[in-house]
């Protein structure tokens, strides 16, 4: 199956499963992981075993593999690139703005005014 098109379970099932293989390829074990990441070692486990986690705990864990950088990837730097500027794009964009067209057709009205 596509990754993109998998439910949020089985992607943390995939992601736990590469936590463990990378952990045991480490030659580590989960009390030892879980230690140098400053997490329980419970917490691991349930990681592990495919349940959510906090974002916080992920990030220590791939910073204790030496993965922390691989994560930062995931999302690319939406900067203006020297590319960009050259084409004409001014700066970057703060803020979402909709065309005329996009906008909803129905006046927003307070509950007391309606």
């Amino acid at each position: 199956m596509t990754k993109y098109l998998q439910t949020n379970e089985s992607l943390l099932a995939d992601l736990g499963q590469r936590i463990e293989q990378l952990r045991i390829r480490k030659n580590l074990t989960q009390a030892e992981l879980a230690k140098e990441a400053g997490v329980g070692k419970r917490t691991l486990e349930r990681i592990e075993s495919g349940h959510s986690a906090q974002l916080t705990t992920f990030i220590s864990l791939l910073r204790a593999l030496g993965l922390v950088e691989n994560l930062i990837d995931l999302i690319p730097d939406q900067a203006n690139s020297p590319m960009a500027l050259l084409l004409g794009e001014k700066k970057t964009r703060y803020r979402v703005s909709k065309s005329a067209s996009e906008k909803p057709s129905e006046e927003w009205v307070w509950k007391e005014d309606q």
